[in-house]
């Protein structure tokens, strides 16, 4: 893949570098093949504070061509317009255009976007930063599960429009926010599941083949074991059929898919940007490496083959059964090719339908790792949902998780949103462009640069939870210790019965003495104990993980000549210093109640 991304290389560097005030944030013949493709009807927590070299190569990179472009008289614009302003909190102004560089504004100018997975938190942020840096985009067409347009119009509405990440946008435009949003946002109903998107509506429908002029997925199912045939329909066939809608759209200049880091499967070491292609495993590529001793066959992986089997097993199966086994399903066929679980292996053949199938489109995948809250734009903090790590440390926090398995020194990849939108938008721009169709690849991680490691993480969440506990059911502070960390899950589940056990008072005499309150307290600690070790469960894979996600941009020359903000260098860049993020900028400083944690 060509160098990208230079403009966000100040985001990773190790967290050994003084941070400033003032730089931080104020809280601190396609077609035809595709329509017979498929038949589309342990170190203490408290040595989490040490320090790692620093990489001044990046920095000093960034500030030498700056000075360059100032002695060659190339400087910034003083005059920028506010919009372009506003994109130099997250990068070196990204928003502006330099002799030699892409122009990611005028990419922007008048452009229509269809996005799918509209009501999602990566969406809503990537629709945020388009409407606020480039005001003037004709048309966002958001793709809506509903039952009519009436229902999207009313989801759109409430979901998106009423949403918090778009309080700047609110104060810009204050009484004339709600009718600037509804001359941009244009809600279609329809649904990736079904042929032909679902889209009912034939006129709408060819308004977008007609207007728009970048598409951007970012639907998906992210449960881990989500049922086998559920995962397929949406994180395989769905893209597919996105494409297809894709060939027929006449002003097409970029299929942009949000896939994940974690489809490298169980590849460990440094993980470059390598497209999938059909076929290909993750299973038959580390038994071809010279250093593996397999004497065995491996299966062969075959994405059809896939699709028709989960489909015989739902026709085999009971309504009483079908769930479970479609989710064991789904996990023992993604263990057999070498990934984790059913989200990562649908998701990794989901780029294989658009790599075999892309035809003349231009198609760039997006692989972010584990993303989190925002870092800056369009202000700190702004989350929506439960994602990956909150539950975790939620649940440490309330005393529930004093133990995990885990490897702690294993790497926790996880990366801001707003982050990976500034990926996106740069990358849109870069390929966006009349040019040979060509498949990229980006991956947006923080492992190979700043890498955070399990025990840092939960080292950051017990210092915050210690200044600021959470209260229990009484009101009462929940006092919490340093996390403890264990190599099997035997071990795990023998610890947490008895801590579990113990939080609820189980052993208590005035319980033990009161059969009734025994056995509802037994029951509840039973449920608790169960859903703590099937979660460690599905976690362990990443909990152990040995892969270091690489991104291009990081070695390589850039080919993404920006001009930068004069005022804005006199700064150190912003950095992620994870305990400052993860604390008062990021998911720890959120509500329980928004997150949904408030009855765990």
């Amino acid at each position: 893949m060509s160098s990208l991304f230079h403009s966000f290389a100040p985001f990773f560097v190790p967290s050994k570098v003084s941070l400033k005030t003032s730089s931080l944030p104020q809280h601190c013949s396609a077609s035809s093949k595709i329509r017979g493709a498929i038949n589309d009807d342990v170190p203490s927590a408290s040595s989490a504070n040490h320090t790692r070299a620093p990489l001044p190569n990046l920095r000093d990179m960034a500030l030498s061509s700056s000075l360059a472009d100032d002695q060659s008289g190339r400087r910034s614009d003083p005059s920028a317009s506010a919009t372009a302003t506003a994109m130099a909190v997250m990068a070196p102004d990204t928003a502006k255009e330099s002799t030699k560089g892409i122009g990611i504004l005028n990419f922007l100018e008048g452009k229509s976007y269809f996005v799918t997975g509209a009501t999602g938190l990566l969406a809503k942020a990537f629709v945020e930063k388009i409407l606020r840096v480039a005001p003037n985009t004709r048309k966002i067409f958001l793709l809506v599960k509903a039952k009519d347009e009436e229902e999207a119009l009313g989801r759109v509405k409430t979901e998106i429009i009423e949403c918090g990440i778009f309080k700047r946008l609110k104060e810009l435009h204050g009484e004339h926010y709600a009718d600037f949003m509804m001359s941009k946002l244009v809600p279609v109903v329809g649904n990736m599941c079904e042929p032909d998107l679902g889209m009912p509506n034939v006129e709408l429908a060819t308004q977008i083949v007609e207007e728009v002029e970048v598409i951007v997925n970012s639907a998906a199912s992210t449960t881990f074991d989500e049922r086998y045939d559920v995962a397929l329909n949406l994180n395989t066939r769905g893209p597919f059929r996105l494409l297809s809608f894709a060939m027929k759209c006449k002003k097409l200049r970029l299929f942009l898919h949000v896939s994940t880091a974690y489809v490298n499967g169980e590849r460990q070491g440094v993980v470059r940007e390598k497209p999938f292609y059909m076929g290909q495993s993750i299973a038959e590529e580390m038994a071809n490496d010279p250093r593996a001793n397999q004497s065995f066959a491996l299966p062969k992986l075959d994405v059809h083959a896939e699709i028709k089997l989960a489909s015989e097993i739902v026709q085999s199966l009971t309504k009483e059964d079908v769930v479970q086994k479609l989710k064991e399903l789904g996990l023992v066929r993604a263990k057999m090719f070498g990934w984790q679980d059913t989200y990562v292996f649908t998701k990794a053949m989901g780029e294989m339908m658009l790599s075999s199938y892309k035809g003349h489109i231009p198609v760039t995948i997006i692989r972010p790792s584990i993303i989190e809250s925002t870092y800056a734009e369009p202000f700190p903090g702004w989350i929506q949902g439960n994602r990956m790590v909150d539950p975790l440390l939620l649940s440490y926090g309330k005393g529930l998780l004093p133990g995990y398995l885990a490897d702690p020194k294993a790497l926790v990849d996880i990366v801001p949103v707003d982050m990976v939108v500034n990926t996106m938008v740069s990358a849109m721009a870069k390929h966006g462009i009349p040019s040979d169709p060509e498949l990229s690849v980006y991956q947006v991680s923080s492992s190979v640069i700043n890498p955070l490691k399990v025990h840092e993480m939960f080292g950051f969440s017990c210092d915050h939870f210690m200044s600021a506990p959470l209260k229990d059911s009484r009101g009462e502070e929940i006092a919490i210790e340093r996390m403890k960390f264990f190599s099997s899950l035997n071990e795990f589940s023998a610890y947490i019965q008895d801590e579990v056990a113990e939080r609820f008072g189980l052993r208590d005499s005035e319980v033990t003495s009161n059969p009734r309150r025994f056995e509802k307290l037994q029951m509840i600690c039973k449920r608790t104990v169960e859903s703590l070790i099937y979660k460690a469960k599905i976690y362990e894979p990443y909990a152990f993980y040995r892969g270091w996600f690489w991104s291009n941009w990081q070695s390589t020359k850039y080919s993404l000549h920006l001009k930068r903000n004069p005022i804005y260098l006199l700064n150190e860049p912003p950095l992620v210093a994870f305990a400052c993020y993860m604390t008062n900028l990021g998911f720890l400083a959120q509500d329980e109640q928004s997150l949904g944690l408030a009855n765990i």
